[in-house]
């Protein structure tokens, strides 16, 4: 059974950085896609970035392309999500998730594992 841990949410002022991380066990890693989602309150689940088994391929939602970086180390079995600029509208609960194919998705219906979400607040 796969299992996907985020971590390095946390509390930071418009204008900062976080880096979040997301590690897998349970499963080969390095064969399947990764994806980065978040959900705000009261909003509906929302793709962020997305990157295909190799690393060598990425994909970003219009809101946070040219701030945010994702990239994976299939060594460690970890996929990053560096957030830079961030924004009050950037505050939601992220989430990571496995793809069932080694292709990018950018649809969330394409990844059958999820971790349990780490809460990024951005303040004013």
């Amino acid at each position: 059974q796969v299992q996907l841990v985020e971590s390095g949410g946390g509390l930071v002022q418009a204008g900062g950085s976080l880096r979040l991380s997301c590690a897998a066990s349970g499963g080969t890693f390095s064969l399947y896609a990764m994806g980065w989602f978040r959900q705000a309150p009261g909003r509906e689940r929302e793709f962020v970035a997305a990157i295909t088994w190799s690393g060598a391929i990425t994909y970003y939602g219009d809101s946070v392309k040219g701030r945010f970086t994702i990239s994976r180390d299939n060594a460690k079995n970890t996929v990053y999500l560096q957030m830079n600029s961030l924004n009050p509208e950037d505050t939601a609960i992220y989430s990571c998730a496995q793809s069932q194919a080694a292709r990018a998705s950018l649809g969330e219906n394409e990844y059958a594992y999820w971790g349990q979400g780490t809460q990024v607040t951005v303040s004013t």
